[in-house]
């Protein structure tokens, strides 16, 4: 193999670049699907009354468009600046100078003399009169009656309460928890303590009367009445059915020998993909009756 040399390299990795798709061509658009004879038909004659129609609605309308703006700008303009100078000079102006040149001095005047007559005299006598006759009654009455008070109040009231707190409430609560606490302690106990009387209770009960209950149940009471059932009951049925049959017999020859034999009944058509009550459920009676015989004797 001959020596890679620089040129060769570049050649490479041009020829690389070369082959390789670095950038991702877009996918074709759909084609849209062909329009038919009947759109285009309908379509031209449309744009054709539509041009008609909307073209002179565009010329007034722009043609009233710039009228407006001429009009808005060499006539309404200059008239609404006109008549905006008009009541500055009438209106503002003169309340500007009334302002500025009578008012203004009028209220410094003003509060020169409130200054004078009310703020300077209510100072000097809240300063030398009032505020030393307050602090007097506050060191020489106030604090004294205060305190007196609250003295009262102490020994009146708050003392009391606290002797009645430390040597009535406090002890007698103390005696009243220590009691609930006995209380609470000998019901929880109490409670236990028929939870097991309960369950001695229960477990003598299913012992001395359940327990034998089931025992005469489950050896002697079952096989009984199984006995009775196969040959007590069910030959007294079979009896009973054997009379229910002969007497239904009878009355059907009595019937028959008074009034006669009723015509046959029509046949009734049925449909043959479904079978019928008695065949839906059993396809033989004798198989059915046996099934049921075995139920009932299991």
């Amino acid at each position: 193999m001959g020596r890679a040399t620089p040129g060769r390299i570049r050649e490479g990795v041009a020829s690389v670049w070369r082959d390789m798709d670095m950038e991702k061509r877009p996918e074709p658009a759909p084609e849209p699907a062909p329009e038919g004879c009947l759109v285009a038909a309908i379509r031209l004659p449309l744009r054709i009354v539509m041009v008609v129609l909307v073209v002179p609605l565009r010329l007034v309308w722009d043609a009233l468009v710039a009228v407006g703006r001429f009009v808005g700008r060499w006539l309404l303009l200059p008239l609404a600046r006109a008549i905006g100078w008009v009541l500055y000079g009438l209106l503002v102006w003169p309340c500007l100078m009334l302002w500025r040149y009578v008012l203004t001095p009028v209220g410094r005047g003003l509060r020169w003399l409130g200054r004078v007559l009310l703020v300077v005299p209510a100072v000097w006598l809240y300063v030398h009169v009032l505020a030393p006759v307050g602090r007097a009654l506050r060191d020489y009455v106030l604090v004294p009656l205060g305190r007196g008070l609250a003295w009262l109040v102490r020994v009146l009231v708050v003392v009391p309460l606290l002797a009645v707190w430390r040597y009535v409430l406090v002890p007698v609560g103390r005696v009243l928890g220590v009691i609930g606490r006995e209380i609470w302690d000998a019901l929880r106990v109490a409670w236990r303590v028929a939870g097991y009387v309960s369950r001695a209770v229960g477990r003598a009960l299913r012992w001395l009367i359940v327990d034998p209950l089931r025992w005469v149940y489950r050896t002697v009471l079952t096989p009984v009445g199984h006995v009775v059932r196969d040959y007590v009951l069910r030959p007294v049925a079979r009896v009973a059915a054997s009379v229910r049959a002969a007497a239904r017999q009878a009355r059907a020859d009595v019937r028959r020998v008074l009034f006669g034999s009723a015509p046959p009944p029509e046949p009734q058509v049925s449909d043959r993909r479904e079978p019928g009550g008695a065949q839906g459920r059993s396809l033989d009676s004798s198989t059915t009756a046996r099934t049921k015989t075995a139920f009932i004797k299991d």
